[in-house]
């Protein structure tokens, strides 16, 4: 309503003409949940079920504390002597599967950084069990869920922990996580292979792979919300070191032949410092082998960052990895990558000579579905209707009429041209890229208006992946 002038004189009026602008939201916020050596900001466990904003690794062992140390390692020591002058000694260090340490969210972060990850959210469902044995608590992960689904900022879930789980509990922890996706619309689910057959620390036969492939699809995820989750595989041997007691790893050492018993690994320290080093370097060279899902939280993190949330996180190399636990050639992956029955795509992580170990597959679990078969694809609609979402909140409750219907498809074609320019959206013009449509007539109908509802309905033409690039030759006549 136009101000009721009563003095004479000049009087200066600032009328808008630019529409409001939509802020792009953050799209690799991975939150990571699992078990930690403390929980504390203030006091003990005060963090537990809580989650938690961080920056770097050394944010995270302030407040969550370091790796779970390793007590069964047994190193074997051999030592030859030549007229009680010691001429050589070696060390292996061996740690059983079975006796690992199943808390590895530690090392998770250590691979989540490494590979381009930054600020991230941390979820402790409680302390690391005593009880090496001992799986993860699905419904201790389930409530650590649950206490993420209050969070906003989050767009990414990552249990590091959950190929710990039998495959039925495995089930349970995934499907609440996509169900979490597809309630809020906000977030995707990076999921590790689980299929009974998978090893976290022994490489295995191919057909070990594809085997626990089948399992995962049969009875490791159901059929619902597959678009908001992608799963990968195999395992990954990494550089990372494993944090290892001393006072609680056996030592064998062998002297010409002779075996004596075994010691504590820290009693050596003083009397034989050298033999000590040699079995600490043994130890260093053991493998510490984990899911890629964290890693590839971070590749997804370091995409988003230099090429956008629109280019597939794929054909991209990851660090600190020295292999993958299974090789297997385009054969093997043609049933990984293609599932005729349902769609469960399994994304390969694979060595090339020359080249190293690559993402080499970007499809979501929903592998059948031409609308959201590719991770980009439905990261990039997720990043675009939280995005516009967030903007239209300043029109709630603004007059449903022609002014605001304006405003608002300007607003957001106005977002969605700056994306058309950055490379997200394909088509040689803004038209031909996307349309917003808003208005009585063409969203709406009387009864909308009545009603309260203003219908904006927005159009994309994202960028699709060239996953199969298929080169044709052929003769040519000589024509002289």
């Amino acid at each position: 309503m136009a101000s009721a002038y009563k003095t004479p004189g000049v009087y200066i009026e600032e009328v808008p003409k630019f529409p409001p602008s939509v802020a792009p939201v953050e799209t690799a916020i991975p939150a990571f949940i699992g078990y930690t050596e403390r929980a504390q900001y203030a006091v003990a466990n005060d963090l537990n079920l809580r989650p938690t904003r961080i920056a770097s690794l050394v944010e995270y062992e302030e407040l969550f504390g370091g790796p779970q140390p390793e007590e069964d390692v047994n190193v074997a020591a051999t030592v030859t002597t030549e007229n009680s002058v010691v001429k050589a000694q070696a060390a292996v260090a061996s740690l059983a599967e079975s006796a690992r340490s199943k808390h590895i969210l530690h090392y998770a972060l250590q691979m989540f950084f490494a590979n381009g990850g930054g600020p991230c959210w941390i979820v402790s469902v409680g302390l690391y069990k005593a009880t090496f044995a001992a799986v993860p608590d699905v419904a201790e992960l389930v409530k650590g869920l649950e206490a993420l689904e209050k969070e906003d900022e989050p767009t990414l879930i990552v249990v590091p922990e959950a190929q710990s789980l039998t495959i039925a509990n495995f089930k349970t922890l995934q499907e609440a996580a996509l169900a979490q996706c597809e309630k809020l619309q906000d977030r995707f689910v990076i999921m590790d292979l689980h299929g009974d057959d998978i090893s976290m620390s022994e490489p295995k036969a191919t057909d070990k792979l594809l085997t626990a492939v089948g399992n995962f699809r049969d009875d490791g995820i159901g059929t619902k919300s597959l678009k908001y989750g992608a799963v990968y595989a195999p395992n990954i041997e990494t550089t990372l070191d494993l944090a290892v007691d001393d006072k609680k790893t056996d030592i064998t050492i062998t002297t010409d032949g002779a075996a004596a018993s075994a010691v504590k690994l820290n009693t050596l320290k003083e009397s034989n410092n050298a033999l000590y080093e040699l079995a600490r370097t043994a130890i260093k060279d053991m493998p510490c082998v984990l899911p890629p899902s964290s890693a590839i939280a971070g590749i997804y993190a370091a995409v988003d960052n230099s090429r956008g949330v629109w280019k597939a996180p794929a054909n991209v190399s990851l660090s600190n990895v020295v292999a993958t636990t299974f090789q297997f050639t385009n054969v093997e992956q043609d049933q990984m990558n293609m599932d005729v029955t349902a769609g469960k795509s399994v994304n390969a992580i694979r060595s090339f000579v020359g080249r190293g170990t690559l993402v080499w597959g970007a499809r979501t679990l929903a592998g059948n579905d031409n609308e959201w078969r590719y991770v980009n694809v439905r990261r990039f609609f997720i990043f675009v209707e939280e995005s516009v979402k967030k903007a239209t909140h300043q029109f709630v409750f603004e007059a449903n009429d022609a002014n605001t219907w304006v405003k608002v498809q300007g607003m957001i074609e106005n977002f969605l041209t700056t994306l058309w320019r950055q490379g997200a959206l394909q088509g040689s013009k803004p038209e031909h890229a996307f349309y917003v449509a808003v208005g009585l007539g063409k969203t709406m109908t009387a009864l909308d208006i009545l009603e309260g509802r203003m219908i904006i309905e927005v159009g994309m033409a994202a960028v699709r992946p060239a996953e199969f690039i298929i080169l044709r030759f052929s003769h040519k006549m000589a024509e002289s």
